[in-house]
């Protein structure tokens, strides 16, 4: 029985990034060896155990034949009599089918070191094209990769683009699409995986919405505001927001507000929330089961939208019912990312404008104690504190002619 490390720790280790996770392969052994040995068992019917100590990922040698449609019709053989090569072929680009033994010599049948060299994102075989999730997976890579010049094999892409057309994507299951396009956020250069899925046209399954975005030039007209917005306009936008901010519901929050932006010419000075685009990106987070928190400032920052961008000549009653709305107080931090996104409203011409964590810090702290001892009761105590907010609010704004900037 011999033992390799395999996949994303010898690709970091050669790429000099972060090891995070351990995976190793088995070669010539068996389920009862390994769960003699202490291993623990992962699953009924998949042969992968936790090592007793490390509790490190180790799987079978295994190879696998394309049986049904999907991602999941396949026939597994990991009997002992498979061998590494055989293992590792089944993998999807050579970066991730290189191995390393116990003595740090590297298994590479399918040149991954030499195309890590070179920047080169590259399948195995035609194999590729038997699990749509690649198509996924392997814009992620760009997208985490392309900091340190990679770039999609020409063939590779063509491969992609040849399961998009078999329709085989259509298999993948919401969990699997949005696991991964989770992870592309996370990486330093999200906007590239959406670049990737564009150019072999799996965006529009997907992301119909987002796709529209590439198709057209958007051209509208309100008020004094006219500006020309294009996929370069929008996706570099992403781009840049994410230098700022990695969190993933601030990256998804953004690149949600052009879901609507065909709602502009509707917009009046009365104004509020716009509830219907705010169910849009509900419903397209109910798709995908996007989690709550990621969902709610999406939603909250596509519904005020025209409101944030317009708040400098908004009423301090329609200010703090918009603090009402997001739950300010039992949610402070939700101001803060809110701010944060107004900064990249496209809506928004004049950011020097925007001072809404200033105008929740004048009212944050004023407390119901204020005006407990006037015997009110239920609604009435809650109609007092308002009145009470809005007061202090607007007698801020009037002494201070000078707006603060949201950092």
């Amino acid at each position: 029985m011999k033992i390799y490390l395999v996949g994303g720790a010898v690709r970091d280790s050669l790429l000099n990034l972060p090891v995070k996770d351990k995976d190793w392969v088995v070669v010539g052994g068996s389920k009862e060896i390994l769960l003699a040995k202490n291993f623990q068992q992962v699953g009924k019917d998949f042969p992968v155990f936790l090592h007793p100590e490390t509790h490190e990922e180790y799987a079978l040698a295994r190879k696998e034949r394309k049986s049904g449609v999907g991602y999941t019709g396949f026939e597994t053989d990991y009997s002992s009599n498979v061998t590494l090569e055989e293992d590792l072929i089944r993998r999807d680009l050579t970066i991730n089918a290189i191995a390393q033994d116990e003595h740090g010599n590297y298994i590479d049948p399918f040149q991954g070191k030499k195309d890590i060299k070179y920047g080169l994102i590259r399948h195995i075989s035609e194999s590729f094209t038997e699990d749509p999730l690649r198509v996924l997976r392997t814009a992620r890579f760009a997208a985490a990769l392309v900091h340190l010049g990679f770039t999609i094999a020409k063939e590779t892409m063509d491969l992609m683009c040849v399961l998009v057309k078999k329709k085989e994507l259509l298999h993948l299951t919401s969990h699997r699409i949005w696991n991964e396009t989770q992870k592309a956020f996370k990486t330093s250069n999200p906007h590239v995986y959406f670049q990737v899925l564009y150019s072999c046209k799996a965006l529009k399954l997907f992301f119909p919405k987002i796709h529209i975005l590439y198709e057209q030039q958007i051209f509208f007209n309100f008020y004094y505001f006219k500006k020309l917005f294009n996929k370069y306009f929008i996706i570099m936008g992403l781009a840049e927001i994410s230098v700022f901010s990695k969190d993933i519901d601030i990256r998804f929050s953004y690149l949600c507000q052009f879901l609507c932006i065909n709602r502009i010419n509707s917009y009046s000075s009365k104004t509020f929330f716009d509830k219907y685009s705010a169910s849009i990106v509900n419903n397209l987070c109910q798709r995908f089961n996007i989690p709550s928190y990621i969902r709610d400032i999406a939603s909250l920052n596509v519904g005020f939208c025209f409101f944030l961008s317009t708040i400098h000549n908004q009423s301090s009653e329609n200010i703090i019912k918009f603090f009402l709305k997001i739950d300010a107080w039992r949610r402070p931090e939700r101001v803060k990312k809110i701010a944060f996104l107004n900064n990249f409203n496209f809506l928004n011409l004049d950011k020097s404008l925007c001072c809404l964590k200033k105008y929740f810090s004048v009212v944050q702290n004023i407390s119901i104690k204020l005006i407990l001892n006037k015997s009110l009761k239920g609604h009435e105590i809650r109609n007092e504190l308002m009145k009470l907010r809005v007061k202090t609010l607007q007698l801020w704004r009037l002494k201070n002619i000078t707006l603060s900037f949201d950092m």
